[in-house]
């Protein structure tokens, strides 16, 4: 049992590694050892380890994650009929808007950012395809939360909490579900500032596949996407998504 536990704690440690490469963009075995309180030796296995199955590479002195995760996030992604539906879509409606247009899905009760085309206009933000943020405090996540019941998205908030990203982010519960009650009357959900200053957005719930709601976004600066553009871009999106729709009675 103890042999269990401490495989366990391996490939844990393994999963931690990786990810603090990610957000550090490559480290030193010297700096992986300090972040992790590890003798140089230990660390270097680990680091070896993840070298030698192609997940990790060391340029120099330095390790960097590999494009073999690539490989995985693409069979994740191409899995979904609804992806396959929305991913030219998505670039039409980021061609005819100019905007950054994003489409996301609900993973483990977080918005997973599956896809984004940027537009002629569109000022490139920070998230990347595969990032994972709180659904209460995104476009995208709103307008999934929508789609649920309230007692879901309860057991969602119960599970992440509401933390604050801004001083603009809902971090009450009975506001938060105020919010989604007026997202499903108007149709769209609106992010104004939420997650970033100075960003706002605009989404619509596309449907579900494997059980899971999906939607799309579009964002901009407070300057590109005022009241009267966001009507315009949610009669955009919902266009497309009636597009997406017809498009998966196919897959």
């Amino acid at each position: 049992m103890a042999n269990d536990s401490e495989e366990l704690k391996s490939v844990r440690r393994s999963f931690s590694i990786i990810e603090v490469l990610e957000v550090n963009g490559g480290m030193t075995m010297t700096e992986l050892a300090d972040e992790f309180d590890l003798p140089p030796s230990t660390a270097h296995v680990y680091l070896q380890t993840l070298v030698d199955t192609g997940y990790v590479v060391r340029d120099g002195d330095e390790y960097h994650l590999g494009f073999r995760f690539l490989k995985h996030g693409g069979y994740v992604r191409y899995r979904f009929n609804i992806y396959q539906a929305a991913k030219s879509e998505i670039d039409d409606l980021a061609r005819r808007t100019g905007e950054v247009v994003d489409f996301g899905i609900i993973e483990n009760g977080k918005r997973v950012l599956v896809y984004k085309s940027d537009g002629p206009n569109g000022v490139t933000q920070k998230p990347v395809t595969g990032d994972y943020a709180y659904m209460h405090m995104t476009a995208l996540g709103k307008a999934m939360l929508a789609t649920l019941s309230d007692e879901h998205v309860e057991e969602i908030v119960d599970e992440h909490g509401l933390p604050k990203a801004t001083q603009y982010t809902i971090d009450d519960r009975e506001e938060l579900l105020e919010e989604l009650d007026t997202t499903r009357k108007r149709g769209y959900s609106i992010e104004n500032q939420e997650r970033r200053e100075g960003i706002r957005a605009v989404g619509a719930a596309i449907g579900r596949d494997d059980g899971r709601p999906s939607a799309i976004s579009i964002s901009g600066p407070m300057s590109q996407l005022t009241d009267e553009r966001i009507e315009e871009l949610q009669e955009e999106i919902h266009d497309s998504i009636n597009v997406v729709q017809i498009k998966m009675r196919n897959y």
